[in-house]
């Protein structure tokens, strides 16, 4: 189609395939620096905001969102969370992150990230355009890239840019414009999911709780103050009509229990899904006129609660390389958007591939790989440096050093 007549055509900046938190933010940043964009999705607005997804922002993103003008609705809707609990061994242990290391965390999903940011493009005049289809990235080993895609109402439209992000999620159409002999892919499968549920009840605890038992893995979260979200460690191929409601509260409440006497509060739920996930990494990050951001590029466990985070860097970075592109620097400047970004991604990585294995109960493992792992959870919880590290870790690293 890349030849077909369109109906309209529009010279832009930088164009964006992709609305998710990544597309969005950058083109927040661009549009205030004075930057045009046009950014596109397949999903309508309505879609993703209807779809729960959760989500932790380490402090650094969620001043982001203030500071930078996109809402301050994460004040006053979000969680402030200044550590976490482990529980292994029948025993909670607190991991203190504004002790250990001076930061905290936000509880603040994802979606409501989307919101805030797909209001803010709206306020601001931004062009965005839901429910596209056909959508085609052409040239982009040029200096003048299109984009291509048909709207909702049949028409077709290009945008002739300048420059262009592939911002378009873990199935990605832009990451495979990459030449399969010029791209290396990084990944790694794991042998279970989560089973994640929603119910309606009264909160368990103030923050986040991660179990690790002989039976698996738990992680107890919360939505509101009367909608809990909730997940259990399970196969990749496990059937969610197998699990009515009291077995789900059995497996919960047996894999939290403890010597502390700790119970969930239990209620109906509300929404029951099996949520897979994977380690990947897609280098280059930049291919032309291309460049990845976000789930296209990399996306990890949600165990280390990485990946709306690395979005966010993504987009933070790559708006200050784009404005120095756009200006007298050129092209060239591009190059340094890989190896800024790619520094946090791999950190990222082994921190939720730390994380992933620490709390999970593969098939096949044996009483000393469950005996050993309670060994690796003691230190990481019984030893100022372990603790240091998750907290660490799991509040994100220096600005200063690594933005």
């Amino acid at each position: 189609m890349a030849d077909a007549v369109v109906d309209t055509v529009t010279p832009v900046p930088v164009a964006v395939v992709g609305a998710g938190p990544a597309g969005l933010m950058l083109a927040h940043l661009l549009g205030r620096a004075g930057v045009e964009t046009i950014v596109l999705d397949t999903r309508t607005r309505h879609e993703i905001e209807t779809t729960h997804r959760a989500g932790i922002l380490e402090a650094d993103a969620a001043r982001g969102l203030v500071e930078t003008g996109v809402s301050d609705r994460i004040l006053l809707d979000g969680h402030e969370h200044e550590g976490v609990e482990l529980r292994f061994g029948g025993r909670p242990y607190r991991i203190d992150f504004k002790k250990l290391v001076g930061a905290s965390v936000w509880l603040y999903p994802q979606t409501d990230v989307f919101i805030d940011l797909a209001e803010a493009r709206e306020r601001d005049g931004g062009t965005v355009h839901f429910g596209v289809s056909d959508t085609e990235v052409l040239d982009i080993t040029t200096d003048a890239p299109r984009v291509r895609w048909t709207a909702s109402d049949g028409t077709r439209h290009e945008a002739r840019a300048r420059y262009v992000v592939g911002a378009d999620g873990s199935r990605s159409m832009c990451r495979d414009l990459v030449p399969e002999g010029r791209r290396v892919r990084y990944g790694k499968e794991y042998p279970y999911a989560w089973f994640g549920v929603m119910a309606e009840a009264p909160m368990s605890a103030p923050e986040l709780v991660y179990a690790h038992s002989e039976h698996g893995f738990a992680l107890i979260s919360r939505r509101t103050e009367t909608v809990q979200r909730m997940y259990f460690q399970c196969a990749p191929d496990e059937p969610v009509d197998a699990w009515p409601d009291d077995r789900i509260w059995e497996t919960l409440q047996a894999r939290v229990a403890g010597e502390d006497g700790f119970r969930l509060k239990e209620g109906p739920i509300i929404e029951k899904t099996v949520l897979r996930f994977r380690s990947f990494v897609q280098e280059p990050m930049r291919w032309g006129s291309m460049t990845l951001a976000g789930d296209a590029a990399h996306t990890v466990p949600p165990t280390g609660a990485r990946g709306l985070n690395l979005a966010l860097h993504d987009a933070k970075v790559l708006a200050g390389v784009l404005l120095r592109a756009l200006g007298s620097e050129g092209a060239a400047a591009l190059a340094d958007y890989q190896p800024r970004a790619l520094q946090r991604v791999w950190r990222a990585q082994n921190f939720s591939y730390w994380m992933t294995r620490l709390l999970h109960t593969a098939p096949g493992d044996t009483p000393f790989d469950l005996r050993r792992r309670l060994g690796e959870l003691d230190n990481a919880v019984g030893t100022r440096a372990g603790r240091t590290f998750l907290a660490e870790q799991y509040t994100g690293w220096p600005a200063g050093a690594h933005d």
